[in-house]
This record gives structure tokens, C-alpha cells and sequence, in this order.
């Protein structure tokens, strides 16, 4: 059997417990990393006696896995002490992933003739933050970043209407692009790797999506963006069919071709996001935001649809004790579009890995 184990970096000290099994003061380690929430968590409960000290401030990194796997630990998260927490018995630290500068940037300023991509690396220049795979997605003729919104806030408003992800990687760099192209795929197997799942169906929240501009720009020429328009019907963008349909205004989107690319992305996220599956396994550190899993083998119940399928990584969580070990919960969003080509990709760690 495989024994959990750990590094966690605070400042300039560390415990490993796969070099000093003794070495572990912790009561619980827990790794929440969520592509709908700003930033990414950790909360380490240690005891009082031989803990690592901490301050609000000091760099943080954690690593998870398991002693005996040759493969050794994976990082899971970089970033930053937020809050320390002494009480009589135990000392509980919690820090949030490099998004936290995000989250403290604010700056005014006016970007033209360039892409959503651009504004993202700028913004990430200004917090300080390492890009890892950022695309360029919509041009947008003007954008005005202004001071009452954060950078990690104008960044998942440019993602919303480019139709991307964004998210940090466990080393801190950020993220902001399609789900498309090759990518890492789990196997997860009913009986074999799986301790828990549920599914949740929910009504898409709109059946049509139509993305309105202000600007005569695709029929007057690229300068007459900044011109306002009297007619809005042809530079609109709308995909999805059904009811209701859900209106979507951005003066940033200055093209009908800006307009259609943001209605289809806010489209399919819509409908992907109505199939949401958890899962619980045992623990998976190589499992990442943005990664693919197949659920296979699951059985069939009676009024409830069978699990088997491809779906995107949106939330992990890890949760390290000492009672009940390394456990994984994985939050899975259907695909749909685009992102179900992404699904025939090369698989790996299909059932491989430690557990």
C-alpha cells in the first residue's frame, strides 16, 4: 500500500514527509483549485509544536503524492500566505495562488487595436504573474480597463466573451485559451478507481444567445469603430436555438465577426455547464484544471443517465489527513462544440499513477 505524503514551502522552510516520515505536525492539508472562483486555496492545520512558522506574505507551495511511488510528488499549487490563524491547540495557515496579486491590481487604462490576449498578458505584466499559455483570441478595436474592477476581474470578462478558460497552472502561471487541440486524458473506471460520483442535470440557462456590439465598424470600414450605431441587427452575433435566449452587451465588440465568436463560446459554455458530475477517488495529484476524463464502465440506473463520457477538469480538490489519507474530488463539466473534438486527443495516465 502506498503511503500519502507531502512537501509544503513556507518562506525558506519546509517539511517533507517522504524524506522524514516523523517530519508531519499537520492535522490537515487541503488543495481547493476551482476555475470558477478568483483564486485558488490552501489551508494547512498544523499543531502548535513543530509547525512551520508563517506570516501573511511569505511564498507558499504545495506538493502531494506518495512516498513509495517512484514517480514522487506533484506540485499542486504556488502562491501566497494570506491568513494565519493560531489557536491553543493548532495553527491554521491559509494561502491563495499567484491570482491573489490578480485580485490586487487595479489600473486605468486604454487598449486599441489589439486582442483580448494582448490585454490578458498585459495585465498579468502589471500583477506580476508568469504567463503560461495565453492565446490571442477576439481583436478588439478599443477596451478600457478601469480601476473599479480587479485584473483577475477584466480577465474573466475577456475570457466570457472569447469563449476561453482561465485559471492558473499549479506552478502559478496563467492560463487563458480554448479548450481545444490535444490534452491529458484521465481514466477513470466504475469499481476499479471511482469511491463516489453524483450528477447534476440542470436546464441551460438560456436556449439562444445573441452578443450586440455598438459600432457600424464591419460595414463601414475598420477606423469607423469608434463611430455609434443607430442599427444594431446586423452586428450582432447569435448562436444556440430555443428559448429563452439571453442578451449579452459589450461595447468592446465593435465587429459583427467579435460578436458571432463571443455568442457561440457564451453558447457552448451555457450548454456544457447543465451536465455537472463530482467525483470522489483516491488521491490523484497529476489530475490539473483544464485536463479531460473519461468516466468508463459506469452502470446504468433507472431515470438517471449513465455516466460514461468525456468531460473537462473544473474544480479539484485535494484533502490530505491522517485519518482518512489522500482523497481527490473532481468537479466535471460536459462537453459540447469544440471542446467534445478536444476529447479525442492522446490518452494518458489511464489508470495509471499512483493510486
Amino acid at each position: 500500500m502506498l503511503r500519502p505524503g507531502y512537501r509544503v514551502t513556507i518562506g525558506d522552510h519546509v517539511v517533507d514527509t517522504t524524506a522524514r516520515p516523523q517530519a508531519s505536525t499537520a492535522v490537515e492539508l487541503a488543495v481547493r483549485l476551482d476555475m470558477d472562483t478568483p483564486a485558488d486555496s490552501v489551508t494547512l492545520v498544523q499543531g502548535q509544536v513543530g509547525g512551520l512558522p508563517a506570516e501573511p506574505g511569505d511564498d507558499v507551495s504545495v506538493d502531494l503524492g506518495y512516498a513509495d511511488d517512484a514517480a514522487g510528488l506533484v506540485r499542486v499549487l504556488t502562491g501566497t500566505v494570506v491568513t494565519v490563524e493560531p489557536g491553543l491547540r493548532t495553527v491554521r495557515v491559509v494561502g491563495h495562488s499567484r491570482a491573489d496579486a490578480l485580485l490586487r491590481t487595479r489600473l486605468d487604462r486604454t487598449f486599441e487595436d489589439g486582442t483580448a490576449g494582448d490585454i490578458v498578458r498585459a495585465l498579468a505584466g502589471e500583477a506580476g504573474i508568469d504567463v503560461a499559455r495565453v492565446e490571442d483570441g477576439p481583436a478588439l478595436a478599443a477596451y478600457v480597463v478601469d480601476g473599479r474592477r480587479d485584473a483577475a476581474r477584466h480577465i474573466r470578462d475577456l475570457a466570457y466573451v472569447a469563449g476561453f478558460d482561465t485559471y492558473l497552472t499549479p506552478e502559478g502561471g496563467l492560463v487563458f485559451e480554448a479548450l481545444a487541440g490535444s490534452r491529458t486524458v484521465h481514466v477513470l473506471r466504475y469499481g476499479e478507481h471511482v469511491l463516489a460520483a453524483e450528477q447534476a442535470r440542470a436546464r441551460p440557462r438560456a436556449g439562444t444567445v445573441e452578443v450586440w456590439g455598438d459600432s457600424p465598424g464591419s460595414s463601414r470600414g475598420d477606423e469607423s469603430w469608434a463611430w455609434l450605431t443607430k442599427d444594431f441587427a446586423p452586428r450582432r452575433g447569435s448562436a444556440g436555438t430555443g428559448a429563452p435566449t439571453l442578451l449579452v452587451e459589450r461595447a468592446a465588440l465593435r465587429t459583427a465577426q467579435a460578436a458571432a465568436t463571443a455568442a457561440t463560446g457564451i453558447a457552448d459554455a451555457l450548454a456544457a455547464a447543465a451536465v455537472r458530475v463530482w467525483v470522489r477517488i483516491q488521491g490523484r495529484p497529476q489530475v490539473a484544471l483544464g485536463d479531460l476524463v473519461r468516466l468508463e464502465r459506469f452502470p446504468e440506473r433507472a431515470r438517471v443517465d449513465r455516466l460514461d463520457g468525456n468531460y473537462q477538469v473544473r474544480g479539484v480538490a485535494h484533502r490530505l489527513t491522517k485519518a482518512g489519507g489522500l482523497l481527490t474530488d473532481l468537479t466535471l463539466r460536459s462537453l459540447v462544440g469544440a471542446a467534445a473534438a478536444a476529447a479525442s486527443g492522446p490518452t494518458s495516465g489511464a489508470g495509471g499513477g499512483a493510486p
